[in-house]
């Protein structure tokens, strides 16, 4: 049985804490589980989903510049809820989600209400480390995402993309339309769609009516920007 990877590295009492704490949910492609700018009334523990976490600017659509599935969780930045300022009359300081998030992949999920996750953190020095773990490496990865975006062409970034997905997704099938691989990596679908057709004529990945599975995972990798390899070799 898939788990999550978070939840299933802690130790026995601090998992069977958690666990107790939290409901399984059904997550569905494209529900909106967190927005830029407010409060986040609940955490998510993906199991076999994927959320696409978004950056809005300026009234632009937004564009992803990270994913989260079974390796963490939406809603780490909570932890740092200690280092903010207590707004009159608040038992405890308000921190507003810096992205959204959206539901690419969909699948199964524990969801916990965000304050009892902080009540949890505080007591669980287990939970607080590999939450603070988890949050490093999505910072790390935020950061290579905006230089990827900058610099790299959108077949190798589709590449990438494909393969932080498929990573993520343990039977492989990604339902992902043009449409939807367009908006997430902030460009035109026509660009998109000329990149998929390149990668699916080369034998890398297979597309059918949004159903989309990778054939060929080192040949992707080949294809892909240097930041996949770079990402993946990070501790």
């Amino acid at each position: 049985m898939t788990e999550n990877r978070l939840i299933a590295e802690l130790p026995r009492p601090d998992r069977q804490r958690l666990l107790a704490a939290c409901t399984p949910v059904a997550l569905v492609l494209a529900d909106v589980l967190s927005t830029q700018g407010t409060a986040l009334p609940q955490v998510y523990f993906p199991i076999d989903s994927v959320l696409a976490l978004m950056a809005e600017v300026d009234g632009h659509a937004a564009m992803a510049v990270g994913l989260v599935g079974n390796e963490g969780l939406l809603g780490a930045y909570l932890m740092l809820g200690h280092m903010a300022p207590l707004k009159a009359g608040a038992s405890q300081p308000v921190l507003l989600a810096p992205l959204s998030a959206v539901v690419q992949c969909p699948g199964q999920a524990w969801r916990l209400g965000s304050a009892e996750f902080r009540r949890l953190l505080e007591g669980s020095v287990a939970l607080q480390r590999s939450v603070g773990q988890h949050l490093a490496r999505l910072v790390a990865n935020l950061g290579m995402a905006v230089a990827c975006t900058h610099f790299h062409q959108i077949g190798p970034r589709l590449a990438r993309w494909l393969l932080m997905s498929d990573d993520r997704v343990p039977n492989g099938n990604l339902e992902l339309t043009h449409t939807q691989l367009a908006g997430l990596l902030g460009v035109r679908r026509v660009g998109v769609t000329v990149a998929a057709g390149v990668l699916q004529r080369a034998g890398l990945i297979g597309y059918h009516r949004g159903h989309l599975r990778v054939l060929d995972r080192p040949g992707l990798e080949s294809a892909s920007c240097p930041c996949y390899a770079a990402q993946r070799a990070a501790p």
